[in-house]
């Protein structure tokens, strides 16, 4: 009898219900104490060379990309061009934040009914590396792996999905 509960009790570690995707929707929300407007985020996805997070407001979706190394300096001048896997097409986008050096690009999007078709390709489309260009002209890599990949179109598209109840 011992055995079969020990054996129970172990049961969630090695089912799939454990898979961030195959929980589903799952997003960080929280209340601006000042204002009362929700924001929901998805929290920070580790990618190779850096890290991104997806917040949505009422009024916009802003991709944070958290860039590793020393010398990351962008401003509104700076570029961000994005590959996508099995294709040669790739985005070019501008940063949306304020100027920094501490490696932080923004790809803002207004809050919408519509997509625009930029933050639809990124929602469907696997992301196979992304190059920011910064202020010096100094390129850096974010590559995102298959199972990278695969996490941030689930949870880019959850949070979008999920936008949309914000507008209202």
């Amino acid at each position: 009898m011992r055995y079969i509960l020990i054996t129970c009790l172990f049961i969630p570690f090695f089912s799939m219900a454990q898979d961030p995707i195959a929980i589903g929707c799952k997003l960080n929300s929280e209340k601006d104490p000042f204002t009362k407007e929700i924001k929901i985020s998805t929290g920070f996805i580790p990618v190779d060379g850096g890290s991104v997070t997806i917040d949505a407001t009422k009024a916009e979706i802003d991709f944070l990309f958290s860039i590793e190394g020393v010398d990351r300096c962008y401003d509104n001048n700076s570029t961000a061009f994005v590959f996508f896997e099995g294709t040669k097409l790739k985005l070019t986008a501008r940063n949306g934040g304020s100027m920094n050096c501490e490696g932080l690009f923004h790809f803002i999007f207004r809050n919408t009914a519509t997509l625009p078709s930029m933050l639809t390709k990124m929602t469907t489309q696997k992301i196979n590396h992304i190059v920011f260009k910064g202020n010096n002209n100094k390129e850096s890599t974010v590559n995102l792996s298959p199972a990278d990949q695969q996490l941030f179109m689930a949870l880019a598209a959850c949070l979008v999905n999920e936008s949309k109840t914000l507008i209202q």
